[in-house]
């Protein structure tokens, strides 16, 4: 069996380590930028700037790596992080602590994941790895590659490209996250169910948590994550089994590796994962 790519086989192709420096504001407001990039990719006005928006965002999401140019990929970034700033951005530091193991704190928080400040995100990726190419598809592969930018799947695509082969279940990548307000993406693939939670199925997800965690146990950089509901989207795995595997697993590996994460944030998007999460975490041992 083919061996997947650990990170230092790919850091220095896509500059992991070097800390991502925002765009500087032109002075340039977001309807200017927004029609350059219309403008630039071929794109039809549009009569408001919700319409453009829109129109951009998705075909960005069908954007396929290393096609825009750098000018281009400055005026997205400018445009990105003035929609940044914009946001209601919330560290993670700030969540509320349920539980402590091992000198890491525990948290569930209700949210859109896009908008934590954290040192690492995790990302719920496809085997390919480049995101979601479904225009305007409410996945949150496709949330994460849109409020990043193009830089996040031409990362990617390196990193592709260099192992050969697609992503295996369970593995875990990292990418600087760009426009994000966290400082890094671990892109994990977890199992397909389809609303059965097979024991193959289980454990395969039960190794996409470890391998994220391992990961930041590998870049000093990473003190905080926020964990996303890997695989209960699209990939039909079980909200409440999912939840019980996260919740134990990260427990069972912080026990083995005590003080090596300050903080674990368990994202939710519903207020019944919230339901869910809060009592599970609280009550991890």
């Amino acid at each position: 069996m083919k061996q997947a790519l650990t990170i230092s086989d790919y850091a220095n192709q896509i500059h992991l380590h070097s800390p991502y420096i925002a765009s500087t504001p032109s002075g340039k407001s977001k309807e200017a930028l927004l029609n350059s990039l219309l403008l630039a990719l071929g794109l039809e006005s549009a009569p408001t700037y919700a319409d453009k928006r829109r129109a951009l965002h998705a075909k960005l999401n069908t954007l396929h790596p290393q096609v825009l140019d750098a000018q281009n990929i400055e005026t997205l970034n400018q445009l990105l992080q003035l929609e940044l700033n914009e946001k209601q951005v919330i560290s993670a530091n700030s969540t509320a602590v349920l539980n402590n193991i091992k000198g890491t704190a525990l948290s569930v928080w209700q949210g859109d994941i896009t908008t934590i400040a954290t040192d690492a995100i995790v990302n719920a990726a496809n085997s390919q790895m480049l995101g979601c190419f479904s225009p305007l598809h409410a996945c949150i592969d496709n949330a994460i590659h849109s409020a990043a930018g193009v830089q996040l799947r031409d990362d990617c695509n390196t990193i592709m490209q260099l192992q050969g082969f697609d992503e295996p279940t369970g593995a875990v990548k990292v990418t600087r996250a760009y426009n994000l307000p966290s400082k890094f993406v671990l892109h994990t693939v977890g199992p397909i169910a389809n609303g059965n939670a097979s024991p193959q199925h289980r454990l395969a997800l039960a190794k996409a948590y470890e391998s994220c965690l391992q990961a930041c146990a590998e870049m000093p950089q990473i003190n905080s994550i926020a964990f996303c509901g890997i695989s209960t989207g699209v990939f039909g795995f079980p909200a409440h089994i999912a939840a019980q595997i996260a919740v134990n697993t990260v427990g069972q590996w912080l026990h083995k590796h005590p003080n090596t994460i300050n903080k674990v944030v368990f994202n939710v998007y519903s207020h019944a994962d919230n339901e869910l999460y809060k009592p599970l975490v609280a009550n991890a041992k």
